[in-house]
């Protein structure tokens, strides 16, 4: 396989699980390496509240939810935990959680600027859709990076996950994000009812169009306490078929082994890396809250502290020969 422009005819062919994949991932990674090198970069996520005003099909945070225990870190915590993160080595904080409206504009930037002032360490913020001037406010305040997944492009799709809300009003936060110099994340879920291989050609090739500087693809996950409880899981293959094609349509992008394919197969989140990725996400949620942050259905294990996860990580990323940052 060679390096070339991907048409939209060509992303369906390679997701086709019936053709062999082993050429693809291989310029993929020959791709990772010439542009990130053997370097893996580590995150440590904080989600900070699982309180959301959204009612999506998918996810174990809808509104919807009553049997979910609610809770909403304090600024200190989060400013705290990050201050734990950084210190332990992590050189990004992304702060993730639901649509929560306590949470203001004003509130993000109070935390992105004492964390700031305190260490110097990249901040991403995940926290749903905004307005351009609350966008502008945060990103004045020192956020370097915003995530915002838009799960799928599909109208009918995404209308039928996330009823009474708009498609074009996602895709244009995005570009808005973009625009106003964020490091912009998007990303979507592998294996969505009604998706196909031209569904999944289509969110990739969005991705290209804003462009983004990451995104997170991952395999959809049941919750039992959503409309979607009774559907499989997304593919662990089409997963790292559709990392391997991002890598290739962007070459700079930074791919992370999403949590969500980890949760199905550990290996098969491994072997991401040797196929585009170069990012992994590590919860550092005060323990007191991990369990109730559940967007799908996850088993912590044991937790330990932030600096012995954090070694985990480390020793996991010299196990499969990759550096880490």
């Amino acid at each position: 396989m060679k390096k070339q422009e991907l048409q939209f005819d060509d992303i369906c062919s390679l997701l086709d699980i019936n053709n062999s994949a082993d050429e693809l991932y291989a310029l993929a990674d020959e791709i990772t390496k010439e542009t990130k090198g053997n370097t893996v970069n580590v995150r440590g996520i904080i989600e900070f509240s699982n309180y959301c005003n959204r009612n999506c099909a998918y996810c174990g945070l809808n509104c919807h939810n009553t049997t979910l225990g609610r809770y909403r870190m304090s600024p200190d915590e989060i400013i705290e935990t990050a201050l734990e993160a950084s210190d332990a080595g992590y050189k990004t904080a992304v702060l993730q959680g639901g649509e929560d409206p306590w949470f203001t504009a004003d509130v993000f930037c109070h935390i992105i600027k004492e964390i700031k002032s305190k260490r110097d360490i990249a901040i991403t913020l995940s926290a749903g859709e905004m307005s351009e001037e609350d966008y502008a406010a945060i990103r004045k305040a020192g956020c370097d990076r915003y995530l915002l997944k838009h799960e799928t492009t599909d109208k009918d799709i995404y209308s039928k996950l996330h009823p009474g809300y708009n498609i074009d009003d996602r895709l244009n936060c995005l570009r808005t994000l973009k625009r106003l110099g964020f490091e912009t994340g998007g990303g979507f879920m592998i294996g969505l009812p009604e998706q196909t291989a031209k569904t999944i050609a289509n969110d990739l090739l969005f991705i290209k169009s804003v462009p983004c500087d990451m995104a997170g693809i991952g395999p959809f996950i049941p919750h039992p306490e959503t409309p979607l409880k009774g559907c499989d899981s997304g593919s662990t293959e089409l997963t790292r078929r559709a990392v391997a094609i991002a890598r290739i349509l962007l070459p700079d992008i930074n791919l992370p082994a999403t949590t969500s394919l980890g949760v199905i197969d550990k290996e098969e989140r491994n072997k991401v890396f040797s196929g585009g990725a170069n990012v992994i996400m590590k919860k550092v949620t005060p323990e007191k809250y991990r369990k109730l942050y559940e967007i799908y259905p996850v088993n912590h294990g044991k937790i330990k502290s932030v600096a012995e996860e954090r070694a985990e990580i480390n020793e996991l990323l010299a196990s499969i020969g990759k550096e880490w940052d």
